[in-house]
């Protein structure tokens, strides 16, 4: 591979990660995901404010959705360029 094509590898990928974060059902699916999985933790993690027992730390419960979302995003988006990168190798062959 030349050096001008070299160098502009991983500036592609990174422009293909983000756009495919953000089309293709990746938001609608981590989206639906974090809700599930976040409420879950959230009931695990804040029992004690459900109980009365303690206050509802609201920065933990926007993270608890944040994390599942954003692992969500990354394992789509990982898989989704994989695909790609495979694809472009058979093309290549």
């Amino acid at each position: 591979m030349p050096l001008p094509a070299l160098l502009k590898t991983p500036v592609r990928t990174c422009v293909d990660a983000c756009e495919l974060a953000v089309s293709h059902g990746t938001p609608r699916r981590a989206a639906k995901l974090a809700l599930v999985v976040g409420s879950l933790l959230v009931v695990i993690n804040q029992w004690e404010a459900f109980n009365g027992a303690a206050k509802f730390d609201w920065i933990k419960v926007v993270l608890t959705y944040c994390v599942p979302y954003m692992v969500s995003t990354y394992t789509s988006v990982s898989k989704d360029l994989h695909h790609r990168k495979q694809n472009w190798v058979l093309y290549q062959e």
